[in-house]
């Protein structure tokens, strides 16, 4: 049987304070589903769920919430953004995706892209990548050693208190994905002519260094789980069970959110439009 929401969401997310243990952690399990239509269905209700609370969030207005998708190539960001947030008002979302940093990004510190895609409030924003490719990616590359990550880990850690401050709930979601299942999908996307576009050579340079990419996650996983923004990590290898744990994560924040339709204006009980 399928764990309830609570229980769910609990076992995904890392501790403050505790290691993120990725190599004790199953890409591949099922989260208690017996198949895959079992899965699917019950993505098909947290949708329903997460389609009514995203128009009490619109409507309010005061608040949002932002999922931040990592996960190294193939593990499925843009899939859990089209399967998950299929259905909702597009008016009260914003998606970004952050690539390599331009010209104008790297004359501002680093986290001022970041900053200036903040989604407004009342919208559901994803960060397709995030300023987490400033401590892992730039870290893998050299761009930074390692006193300059931990300053940045304190940065982030500050950052996204203000955040939450402000009322900005972010959702931090690690797509677990294992080698194996990242070899099939970089090979499903050399050989199929419709997906040759998704591909790189940089991608095989990137595999070529998966044991680093993997250490560096740990860490900057580890430093920055807080209690205001804790990291979850998403078992990512069956890609109906990435969808149901990034649903329940959303639907749960949004829960405790708890928005609220504002009150009607006043004068409005028993007027009729003529």
């Amino acid at each position: 049987m399928p764990e309830d929401r609570e229980r769910l969401v609990a076992r995904l997310r890392v501790d403050p304070g505790a290691a993120a243990d990725l190599s004790h952690r199953d890409p591949g399990e099922r989260l208690g589903f017996r198949d895959k239509d079992a899965g699917r269905a019950q993505t098909a209700k947290l949708r329903t769920q997460l389609q009514e609370l995203h128009n009490r969030l619109w409507a309010e207005s005061r608040r949002c919430v932002v999922l931040v998708l990592q996960g190294l190539d193939a593990s499925g960001k843009d899939g859990a953004i089209r399967k998950v947030l299929t259905g909702l008002n597009p008016q009260g979302c914003s998606v970004v995706n952050f690539k390599a940093p331009t010209e104008p990004d790297r004359a501002h510190d680093y986290l001022w892209r970041v900053h200036a895609a903040e989604p407004a409030h009342g919208i559901l924003g994803v960060w397709n990548r995030s300023h987490y490719e400033d401590v892992v990616t730039a870290r893998v590359m050299g761009i930074v050693d390692d006193e300059r990550c931990t300053q940045r880990f304190r940065h982030i850690r500050d950052f996204e208190r203000l955040l939450h401050d402000e009322g900005f709930s972010l959702v931090k979601a690690f797509l677990h994905l294992s080698k194996d299942e990242q070899r099939a999908r970089l090979q499903a996307r050399i050989d199929d002519p419709e997906k040759n576009w998704k591909f790189r050579r940089g991608d095989l340079d990137t595999r070529a260094r998966w044991d680093e990419y993997q250490r560096r996650y740990e860490t900057a996983i580890t430093e920055t789980s807080t209690e205001w923004s804790p990291w979850y990590v998403v078992p990512a290898d069956r890609k109906w069970v990435r969808d149901v744990a990034v649903a329940s994560l959303l639907v749960h924040a949004l829960e405790q959110l708890d928005p609220q339709i504002p009150p009607p204006e006043e004068g409005l009980e028993g007027l009729v439009v003529v």
